[in-house]
């Protein structure tokens, strides 16, 4: 399988992960995938870095996507990733109910009004929470996703600096079991791997 997410077929339990050792190939991938999305009149959240926001924003208009127009209509919402932290996380935990009320809401509003469509979400607050060594509150919070998929109708990207896992190692195996497709640092091929969200929520 491609390493695109735009060519992996997408459903609202669509939960995939880009492993990325260069930030190139991350925007790549992200932009397809929300590209794809937005000129199908899917609406798309970008949580992320403000300098990957930026570059994220810049490949989606190489693709001819009109940003400030989506932005304007409501159908690209772009957060910062540490803000968005901030908001549900309780020392060095996520709380669910926290994550529900900000991140849930976040999606209902964007949801209502349009016909309940497909959203597409690209994020990595699990990224700046590995980069700040909390591996366990992020696989955790890779968990209220899959939770949050339950209730919404959402296909969501995950990015991670590859270079994290060499000291994590063993955490790796756990974040590759809550996601449905994962995409290799540095390769070509994707692995898809069976998900079941009510089997990962009990996991919580």
């Amino acid at each position: 399988m491609d390493s695109s997410t735009a060519d992996a077929p997408v459903h609202k339990h669509h939960h995939a992960v880009q492993f990325y050792g260069n930030e190139q190939s991350l925007f790549t991938t992200v932009a397809g995938f929300l590209g794809e999305g937005l000129i199908t009149g899917q609406p798309a959240i970008v949580i992320a870095t403000e300098s990957h926001r930026v570059a994220i924003v810049e490949h989606l208009c190489g693709r001819l996507i009109d940003c400030e127009s989506a932005r304007r209509s409501g159908s690209l919402l772009l957060l910062d990733a540490e803000d968005t932290l901030g908001q549900f996380m309780i020392g060095d935990e996520p709380d669910a109910d926290l994550f529900e009320q900000n991140v849930g809401r976040l999606i209902q509003q964007m949801v209502d009004g349009r016909g309940r469509p497909l959203i597409r979400a690209y994020g990595e607050m699990v990224d700046v929470l590995w980069k700040q060594g909390r591996p366990e509150a992020a696989i955790k919070l890779e968990i209220l996703w899959n939770k949050l998929a339950l209730k919404y109708s959402f296909a969501l990207l995950c990015g991670y600096a590859m270079g994290n896992f060499y000291k994590q190692a063993r955490h790796l195996e756990g974040v590759c079991e809550q996601h449905t497709q994962i995409i290799p640092h540095d390769t070509h091929d994707a692995k898809v791997i069976a998900f079941d969200p009510r089997r990962v929520a009990r996991t919580a």
